[in-house]
């Protein structure tokens, strides 16, 4: 088992690769960690495999894989996730913003202190103000749905326990929310270290503005549904069919028995199909019925769901021994 496997997503950073990978073996070397560098090439366009390869040949510790294309970050996360083998498994990005000299204390946070999961806090950004806004903003309502008290979900740099990120799935724009996720796979110990956040030296931020932001909000409501919801759908579903349903039956029922009165006290009146409050109830029993029907077939499908995380990988390279840096 290794000390510390460090998660590095990587889209076109071929400049910055070989000053982050120099950088985190001199920390790690100067920390006397036995150590492993995944780094996931999530369909770059331009030589970052290249460079990586040059990385896995002169430095053993480093293991490289490659998608076809270019499925985002939660991927790259996840596939990574699955191959780690440190007590410890520490995520950052590839630009350089992230210093891996915040690695030891992280480490000592998850194997001392007890915490499940770290996450970083760019309290002080080198950020505009169109990627700065919407993260407040977006940080913002996560912190109140899900009542975990961070102030940078989406800081790329983490760390976790192993059993964190063998225990949870990623995927669509849910990397922002892991802390979310933890939780609710039972992982409540969270803590958060204030990091220092570089600038950028090379290329330019993959950051799409609020389009980008939309989707991680409803990334947001599928993970707070799936947390909830995900192994009984029923009980969402269900509950709101059959209200629905019985609101649905009586006011039909209501209406039929009015006008069956009336018709015994020979009392003018006009057709059922011309009172409104007939297709109101109508249609509330078929979008009850529905409803209804809808949550057996979620449940049918919850439990047959499993290529969510299906992914082409082009090449893996990196023998994935245990390297003892000292």
């Amino acid at each position: 088992m290794l000390d510390i496997s460090i998660v590095v997503p990587v889209y076109d950073e071929e400049e910055s690769l070989p000053e982050l990978e120099s950088w985190i073996r001199k920390v790690m070397v100067a920390n006397k960690f036995r150590y492993e560098i995944i780094l996931v090439d999530d369909g770059s366009n331009d030589s970052s495999w290249k460079v990586i390869e040059s990385l896995v040949e002169s430095n053993p510790s480093v293991r490289g894989i490659k998608f076809r294309r270019n499925y985002g970050k939660s991927a790259a996360l996840n596939t990574g996730f699955g191959v780690t083998k440190g007590d410890v498994v520490v995520t950052m990005d590839a630009d350089l913003q992230d210093s891996p000299e915040e690695v030891p204390e992280l480490h000592r946070m998850i194997m001392e202190d007890g915490f499940d999961l770290v996450s970083g806090w760019k309290k002080k950004r080198h950020d505009p103000l169109s990627k700065t806004i919407p993260s407040k903003f977006f940080n913002g309502i996560t912190r109140y749905v899900s009542g975990i008290k961070l102030n940078d979900f989406n800081c790329g740099l983490k760390a976790y326990k192993n059993a964190v990120v063998h225990s949870i799935e990623v995927y669509g724009e849910m990397h922002r929310y892991i802390p979310v996720i933890a939780k609710w796979a039972g992982f409540n110990k969270v803590g958060e270290k204030v990091v220092q956040h570089q600038e950028r030296k090379y290329g330019v931020g993959k950051f799409n503005g609020w389009y980008r932001g939309v989707k991680g909000l409803l990334d947001l409501a599928s993970i707070m549904f799936v947390g909830k919801f995900g192994k009984r759908p029923m009980h969402f579903f269900g509950p709101i069919g059959v209200i629905m349903f019985l609101v649905g039956f009586f006011s039909a029922f209501y209406i039929g028995a009015v006008k069956l009165y009336r018709l015994s006290q020979d009392i003018p009146q006009a057709l059922v199909v011309e009172n409104p409050w007939f297709f109101i109830a109508l249609t509330s029993m078929v979008i009850g019925t529905l409803l209804f029907m809808g949550g057996f077939l979620a449940e049918l499908m919850s439990r047959t769901a499993t290529d969510r995380n299906s992914y082409l990988v082009e090449k893996r390279i990196g023998n994935g021994d245990a390297v003892n840096s000292l």
